[in-house]
């Protein structure tokens, strides 16, 4: 009797260990997964448990029975014939049999819940919290300033600005035109995160965005405007941004956007993005169509940098395909560190849709996104366009980032020499192209 009250006590300390793979708690206190998911990693553990005892029911007031005095209806008859229960468990377990159908490591990309915590600028040196709280202070200080060239407008309320049009919307805020003194702006609306740490190291960057107005290949910032829940950025106004300029203008008219057109856009991102991390130590992290923006005159510039792509993480909205299509392996693969590279591959993802007017993987499922970026080999430009802008994009999505170049070697490359040194009219070829619709 001892010895079975032994075995007893070791089985049921066995079935209530939980499983490793069940934590929904990582080392840093951080849930990973939503009450649906926590669910599903119960249940499995459960049917683990059930796999691993069926031949011998447990009791927790009485010694297990001997296994021949068992012999439970198997749930296989239900649906069929075959009636060999019990089964002797396999001594080599089929790939996947104690795991959930969804990877654990890509969750946070799917659904609501708290992503996977990454280092968002691994890059950057990390600001004190004396000199992070010193740079919170300045910026509430300036919320309100709004400056537009010589003119300085003190003590500006969001209520100060006249509502025209909404210009888009995406999983990190909309955009709306407005005025401000006979003048038109674009005013970029995002929700704060709700937790303060995270909220000050997200506005600090304000500062970085009203010291770029000197850089010609970002779109210039004239202020902000932070209230309770919300945080108000200030721009110029634009045309349109290549994702509107493609889908809606130049695809319903068969058209194309011809190589010279590209190179230029290949020179001011890749300029705006090195000044970015040259000057003010930071990466994008969110390079894609819809945030490059031109204009009636010509220029292409690029909008926001830092902000945005902190924001969309904080707020756990990584689970948007919009975001996902155009990280590059080594961000979602996680628990790595990158650098301007990846933004890099995001730019070379970019020039493909932009020359293809389609995006370049295929998939069914923002899962299935996902490994065609991290497994599959990466895209390619076919025959049709010259070998220098090949050459160029398969360099930008080198899978290694390793091997892939930084700006200081990109720049150098032929097709980036030769685009630099053309004089392209890209105001004439977009009025060519389109109507001026005033507004867009």
């Amino acid at each position: 009797m001892p010895r079975a009250t032994e075995r007893q006590s070791s089985r049921q300390n066995h079935y209530h260990q939980s499983p490793s793979t069940a934590s929904n708690t990582s080392s840093n206190g951080y849930s990973f997964f939503s009450p649906i998911h926590q669910r599903l990693i119960d249940w499995e553990g459960r049917l683990r448990r059930w796999k691993f005892f069926r031949g011998t029911p447990r009791s927790t007031s009485s010694d297990p029975k001997s296994i021949k005095a068992f012999n439970p209806i198997p749930l296989e008859s239900v649906h069929s014939n075959n009636n060999n229960f019990p089964r002797k468990r396999p001594t080599e377990l089929p790939v996947g049999s104690f795991t959930c159908p969804i990877p654990r490591r890509n969750m946070n990309l799917q659904g609501g819940w708290r992503p996977r915590v990454i280092n968002t600028e691994p890059d950057r040196p990390l600001l004190s919290e004396d000199e992070m709280n010193r740079r919170y202070q300045e910026i509430q200080e300036l919320s309100g300033v709004i400056e537009i060239g010589p003119q300085r407008y003190d003590a500006i309320k969001i209520e100060s600005l006249i509502l025209k049009s909404e210009l888009g919307s995406g999983a990190c805020g909309s955009v709306t035109k407005r005025v401000l003194d006979n003048r038109f702006i674009a005013v970029k609306e995002m929700r704060k995160s709700d937790k303060i740490q995270e909220t000050k190291r997200i506005l600090t960057d304000l500062q970085v965005i009203r010291k770029s107005n000197d850089c010609p290949y970002i779109v210039s910032c004239y202020g902000y405007i932070i209230t309770l829940d919300y945080v108000y950025i200030c721009m110029e106004m634009m045309a349109m941004c290549l994702e509107k300029l493609y889908k809606q203008h130049l695809m319903p008219r068969n058209k194309h956007i011809p190589e010279e057109i590209l190179g230029r856009v290949t020179v001011n991102v890749t300029y705006a993005l090195k000044y970015l991390k040259d000057q003010h130590e930071i990466i994008h992290r969110d390079v894609k169509p819809s945030n490059i923006l031109i204009d009636w005159n010509g220029n292409i510039k690029l909008c926001d940098f830092g902000i945005a792509g902190q924001l969309i993480d904080s707020m756990a909205s990584t689970q948007s395909v919009g975001c996902t299509a155009y990280l590059s392996p080594e961000r979602l693969k996680g628990g790595h560190q990158y650098d301007v590279r990846a933004d890099i591959w995001s730019l070379g993802i970019t020039l493909i849709e932009l020359a293809m007017f389609q995006y370049p993987y295929k998939f069914e499922t923002p899962f299935g996104l996902m490994v065609a970026i991290t497994d599959c080999p990466a895209p390619r430009l076919p025959e049709g366009f010259s070998l220098n802008m090949r050459n160029f994009v398969d360099k930008c999505l080198e899978k290694d980032p390793d091997k892939r170049p930084k700006y200081n070697i990109l720049v150098k490359d032929a097709w980036f020499v030769e685009n630099e040194r053309l004089d392209v009219d890209v105001g004439g070829w977009l009025e060519e192209n389109l109507s001026c619709e005033d507004g867009e």
